[in-house]
Order: structure tokens, then C-alpha cells, then sequence
């Protein structure tokens, strides 16, 4: 695993606007998906088209609006998180999550504040993993392949056809 420096990424305020824009465009998307299907699925036969872009039309803004705090707040922690221990690792991401959710549910209470946190860290912490996991699966060579230099090209060593 390759611990990057900080200086590897953009500059935290821009990545926190980065990482609003591309969640808002990300929940736009979805939920515009979503959205036209549900409305599609609710209206009565003949008004299908209508009710699936009306639907989509007021509720996928609304998503995407969502995700964009989600997403907004988690690069806040991120980035504050990055700051204080000056370093990037997947550590980061999976307190940042876990600050995420504990931070949105905090309205509901300590005991829902702790029960999305922890929903929170558990999910970026699989993220993360997944992620680590394919970086290494795909990055090893093929079996048989593990040392370049076997693979050289030229006669074998006992060469019985040679005068």
C-alpha cells in the first residue's frame, strides 16, 4: 500500500468543490434515472411519459441536492482529517464517512448519530478494502510470470540438434 503525500491532490478548497459538483452531477444523474422510472411506474396507463418527466423533473434536483451535501461534508472531513495528520490513507476516508453520517444524523439524536456513524465507517471502510483489494489482484503479473528474465528467448541449454 503507497501512503501519497499531500501534495499528490489539489488543494483542499478546490477538491471540496470538486467533490460537490461531481456528487450533485452523480445524484442528478441517478436520481433523474430513478425518478423517471418511479413516475413511469405510478402514473395511470395513457400519461406515463407526462407523469415520468414531471416525476423526474421535481425530484431528481432534490437528489442531486442531497448527495451534494453528502458529498460536500465528507470532502470537509476528508480534507480536515488530511490536515491533521498529515498524510493520505484509506484512514481518512473511512473516519471521514463515519464523521459523515454521524454528522447528518445528528438531528435524530446520540443514539441515531452513532448508529450512522457507524453504518458510515463500515461502508467506506468496504469501499476502501474493494478498492485496496482490486488495486492488488490487477497490479500482480499472471501466474508463471513472476520473474520477467525466465522468459528469455534462445536456444535451450541442451540443444540436440545442433552439428
Amino acid at each position: 500500500m503507497r501512503n501519497s503525500s499531500i501534495a499528490d491532490r489539489d488543494p483542499c478548497p478546490y477538491r471540496i468543490i470538486e467533490d460537490i459538483g461531481g456528487a450533485f452531477a452523480f445524484g442528478a444523474v441517478g436520481g433523474g434515472i430513478w425518478h423517471l422510472g418511479k413516475g413511469a411506474w405510478q402514473s395511470p396507463r395513457g400519461s406515463r411519459l407526462t407523469g415520468a418527466v414531471g416525476n423526474c423533473a421535481a425530484r431528481a434536483p432534490v437528489m442531486g441536492g442531497q448527495f451534494a451535501v453528502w458529498g460536500g461534508l465528507f470532502a470537509c472531513c476528508d480534507c480536515s482529517l488530511s490536515a491533521i495528520r498529515q498524510k493520505e490513507d484509506p484512514w481518512n476516508s473511512i473516519l471521514s464517512g463515519a464523521a459523515t453520517g454521524g454528522i447528518l444524523a445528528a438531528r435524530a439524536g446520540p443514539k441515531a448519530m452513532a448508529s450512522a456513524a457507524v453504518v458510515g465507517g463500515v461502508i467506506l471502510a468496504l469501499i476502501e478494502g474493494m478498492g485496496i483489494w482490486m488495486n492488488n489482484y490487477f497490479s500482480m503479473p499472471p501466474p508463471g510470470m513472476e520473474d520477467p528474465n525466465a522468459m528469455e528467448m534462445g536456444p535451450p541449454a541442451s540443444d540436440i540438434t545442433a552439428p
